[in-house]
Parts: C-alpha cells; structure tokens; sequence
C-alpha cells in the first residue's frame, strides 16, 4: 500500500508540475506578447522618421506615440516622460542592451509589485547595402505581471490541493487493490494455523484461475494427504493398540502367577520374573493410554455428565490409589458440578502421579470454586520445557530415553480437560515446584 501510494503521488506531482510549469510559462508568454508587440509595432513605424543623432524633441515626440509606461533614451538622454531607466530596468538588462540587436525582457520586483521590463534597440543602416547597426537609441518599457501573477498563484494552490486529493485517493485504490490479494492470503494463513492446530479437514474453496487460487488447491490436496496419512497412522496405532490387548492381557496372567511363585525361585530367576513383571504393566499401561489417544484422534470419545461434589471425587481418586496419606489436600465441600466423574478421576491421578513422581513432597492438592491445583515442592519445569509439557511422549531430558510413566499421562489430562471445556495450566511456583492447574466449567 505503501509503495502503491508513493508511486501514485509521485506521479500526480510529476504531472501537476509539469501541468504547472506549462501553464504557468503560457500565461507569462501571453502577458508578454500583449506588451511586446504593440510596442514592436509602434516602434517600428516611428524609426524611419527618426533623424540620428535624436534631438530632445525627437526623443519627447517618440515617446509619445509608443502609448505605454516606456521612456526613450539615447546616450545620456531620455525622454522628459516616462520612468527613470536607472531605478527601475535592472542592470544587466541596460548593458545586454548596448550590444543587442533585438528585443530583450526580464522580469523583476519593482516595490513588491512584479513587473515586467521590455528593452528594444533601434536598429538602422549607414548605407542601403549596410548591416544593421544599433544607433544608439534605446526603448523601454514596464507592465506589471500582478494579474499572471495571482493566475499562478491561484493555479499553484489548485494544483496542491490536485496533488493533496491525489493522496486518499491513491490509499483508497491501494487498500482496494491490497485486499484483493491479501484477503486470500488471509484465508490460506488461516488455513495454514487450523493445519498446525491439527483440524486436518481444514480446506479453502479456491477462486479464480490465478496464482493465488492455484496455491489453495495446492494447498488442499497436501491437506487432503496429510489427513490420509495422519488417518493411517491412527488407524495404524489403534490397530497395534488392540491387537496387543489379548496377549497383554495373557502376560499379565502369567506375571501375576510369576510375582506369586518369586519367593521361592532361584535369585537371579526371581529378579527376572519381577523385571518381566514390571515390564509387562509398563507395557499394558502404554497401550491404555495409546488406545485412550486414539480415541480422542477419531472423536470417539463422548462425556458422560452427572452433578458430583469435586471435591470428594477428588479424594476417592486419590484413595483408590493409596494417596491419601502420601498428598496434602484441601478439598472443601460444597463445591459441585457437571462433570465426567471417569475422566476427572484419570485427569486427578496423572497430575497428582506426575508431581508425586517428578516432584518432591510435600505435594498438595487445592480445590477452589473455580480452579483444582496440583502443587508439589520439586525442582519445578524449565522455562523451555514448560510450553511443551502437554506433548505426546516429550520428555525433559532427551538423554533419558524410559520413564516410568508411558509419556501420555499428561497428553491424556489435557484432553480430557479439553474435552470437558476446560483447560490446564502448567507454571512454577515463585518459592519453587510445579503447579498445574485444572479449570473446568463446573
């Protein structure tokens, strides 16, 4: 828009100039030629009846036939009539005039009034086949140039406030012209962050046959493929997920039997059968949480509302999992709300599970009307781990490549609260540790 003004108004000043310049040197010319050639007229036909050298009355009598503000001089006389040639014609006028042989003019200030000053020789010749030769004899007159001067000035104010109109005009074709092509790029920008965003049906409906229509539809199709892709990739994953189960579960079983019959197997035969054992819920746990993430990828996943008192689901979560004794709470009663009581119990233990894990006791958990707080006394979250923190599988120490948890129990929570309306915020405490804080509409 910019560079469209600019090169609007710099060419509106280049034509009103050049538009001022013209009509500004036409009216000087015709204010010019309407003293110059009744003056050229007149002198011409007194010349031949002049006699050289002029005497004084010849110079009076010459003066008065040239019917305007003119005075005739020759050598160190003038005419009695007329103005003064020594305060009025400027200087270098009267000595260009000494060698000229044709007519010559300036324009000057004469007590703040512009004139203009008009000087003719008169010419004659010693013989028949003679040159002419200046004889010495010198005409001159005055015009003021007030009325071209205020038709100037006048076409000079116009032609700024041409230029001055030039400007909101220029920005009004400049926004219209930019919008045109930014109003797309707009939309494919937008586009691009729902891409980001993971709304993978994001599509732009093309129009025209340009560039910029041709970009959406380039656009589409690498939507199109992602969403193909992304699609297989879920499918894939809850496929794997599925199928795992069944021998998972049969694992299970035998770990279980494993665990039992571990006091009475051979040491280093019962540290294997734990670690299977271990291994084994790790390995189960990961695929629940792979299944739950597949279900929120594919929508599948629908609330189920009730009113519950929050603050005692809270503490039936954490006295499932034997917390209660190892968690600070303050958890008022009285406070109520429409919620998913399943998915509130999972969002409860990952948070509560990841400080009891990452943090340090003691850890507390705080119910207000308004938010659920999860603190503990850790070491708390690095400013450039924090905005990450509700990524799938990130972990903090990239050199740490197992963790106890599966790496989702926090992916999880957040949509979990999303789901609900609500959302989840991580911070640092300002006397140290983490805190993350739930908010849902309830």
């Amino acid at each position: 828009m910019a560079a469209f003004a600019a090169v609007t108004l710099l060419g509106a000043v280049a034509a009103t100039g050049a538009s001022y310049a013209t009509a500004r040197n036409t009216l000087l010319d015709d204010a010019q030629n309407q003293v110059m050639d009744p003056l050229k007229r007149r002198v011409e036909a007194f010349v031949p009846r002049l006699e050289l050298p002029p005497t004084q009355e010849a110079l009076d009598e010459f003066q008065s036939t040239l019917q305007a503000n003119a005075v005739v001089v020759y050598q160190d006389k003038r005419s009695r009539s007329g103005f003064d040639p020594s305060t009025i014609v400027p200087a270098e006028l009267r000595t260009a005039m000494r060698t000229s042989q044709t007519f010559l003019f300036q324009r000057t200030i004469v007590q703040n009034t512009p004139m203009l000053v008009v000087g003719i020789p008169v010419l004659y010749r010693p013989d028949d086949k003679g040159t002419l030769t200046a004889s010495g004899v010198e005409v001159y007159a005055t015009a003021p140039l007030t009325q071209p001067e205020r038709a100037i000035t006048g076409l000079a104010q116009a032609a700024w406030i041409g230029v001055a109109l030039v400007l909101p005009l220029a920005l009004a074709l400049a926004l219209f012209a930019a919008r045109g092509v930014l109003r797309p790029v707009r939309r494919l920008g937008a586009a691009a962050r729902a891409l980001g965003a993971g709304k993978l049906d994001t599509r732009i409906d093309p129009r025209g046959s340009d560039e910029l229509a041709e970009l959406a539809r380039t656009f589409n199709s690498a939507a199109e493929a992602l969403e193909a892709s992304q699609a297989a990739s879920r499918r894939f994953v809850a496929d794997v997920s599925h199928e795992l189960r069944t021998p998972l579960t049969a694992m299970n079983a035998v770990t279980a039997v494993l665990d039992e019959d571990a006091p009475q197997l051979p040491p280093d035969t019962a540290v294997a059968a734990r670690l299977v054992s271990t291994e084994t819920r790790k390995l189960t746990k990961l695929v629940q949480d792979l299944i739950e993430i597949s279900r929120f990828d594919e929508a599948r996943n629908v609330l189920e509302l009730d009113e519950w008192d929050i603050g005692q689901a809270v503490r039936d979560s954490l006295a499932a999992r034997g917390w209660t004794s190892t968690v600070d709470t303050d958890l008022p009663e009285g406070i109520t709300g429409r919620v998913d009581r399943r998915r509130l119990d999972v969002i409860v233990a990952n948070l509560v599970g990841n400080a009891l894990r990452h943090g340090a006791s003691p850890v507390c958990v705080v119910l207000r009307p308004s938010y659920l707080e999860v603190s503990d006394n850790g070491p708390g979250i690095a400013p450039e781990v924090l905005p990450h923190v509700f990524d799938r599988f990130y972990k903090a120490d990239t050199a740490r490549a197992r963790s106890e948890g599966s790496g989702l129990g926090l992916a999880i929570a957040w949509e979990n609260a999303r789901l609900h309306g609500g959302t989840i915020e991580a911070a640092n405490r300002p006397e140290g540790g983490a805190v993350f804080t739930l908010r849902l509409p309830w």
